[in-house]
């Protein structure tokens, strides 16, 4: 499988480790009422769709960057690639 990474072009789905699921950028707010709850949903509790799915991949064989990809979990294309920190600035995420 083929990753076209946003900075480097196309690179080989060997040199990334997958993540998780890209939701995993909405950290819980370590301050709020039910953090607790929160946190142990954040931690142990997964979706594992069938089909379109955004996944946090770690480029770890190369520049460690992170990535948020969009990809079909039954035929594995991938139909989206994005920086993660800009996920994450889009949504009101960064500092």
């Amino acid at each position: 499988m083929i990753i076209n990474h946003p900075l480097l072009g196309p690179r080989d789905a060997s040199e990334f480790v997958v993540k998780g699921a890209a939701s995993l950028i909405d950290r819980p707010d370590w301050q709020a009422e039910n953090a607790t709850d929160a946190f142990h949903d954040y931690m142990y509790l997964r979706d594992n769709p069938a089909g379109e799915h955004a996944e946090l991949w770690y480029h770890e064989q190369g520049d460690r960057s992170w990535l948020v990809v969009t990809r079909n979990t039954l035929t594995h294309e991938v139909t989206k690639v994005e920086m993660a920190r800009d996920v994450a600035r889009a949504r009101g995420r960064s500092k």
